[in-house]
């Protein structure tokens, strides 16, 4: 028996080319990463947002995925058009810091991997040898 390879998707084709280039471009700016490393980081925040409006819950990103929220929200008119066309309202943002720990960073990765995108875990701090607490979502190490 062949066990088939699902695709997953990624979250920078949740938005055209040119908008995830400029939301990646400013995230690397604003926030002091590589380009590389805001790419990966808008691709997850994407992600992200498309399971909250999808599913109406209100998650929490991890602090490494939080830029990537306040990116899109800073373009306010590509962010407010994104969010009416695919979920006919807006996703607001409001701080929710305190539910950041790594059970809830669990939970909202396995929701992100159970709508068929791929996770990058470095980002979510969510990695088997990830060193809690003195990483776990909240820097680069994991």
């Amino acid at each position: 028996m062949t066990a088939l390879a699902t695709e997953l998707t990624h979250g920078r084709t949740l938005v055209n080319a040119e908008l995830f280039d400029r939301l990646t471009d400013f995230c690397a700016e604003e926030y002091g990463l590589e380009r590389s490393v805001a790419e990966r980081v808008m691709d997850q925040g994407l992600a992200f947002l498309d399971v909250m409006g999808s599913t109406g819950e209100t998650l929490s990103p991890s602090k490494l995925i939080d830029p990537a929220w306040h990116t899109f929200m800073l373009h306010s008119p590509q962010y407010t058009a994104w969010c009416q066309e695919r979920y006919g309202r807006y996703i607001h943002h409001a701080p929710n810091s305190r539910y950041r720990d790594k059970a809830a960073m669990v939970d909202v990765v396995g929701k992100i991997r159970a709508a068929g995108y791929a996770v990058d875990e470095s980002l979510w701090g969510t990695k088997a040898d990830c060193n809690e607490p003195s990483c776990c979502g909240d820097g680069p190490c994991c």
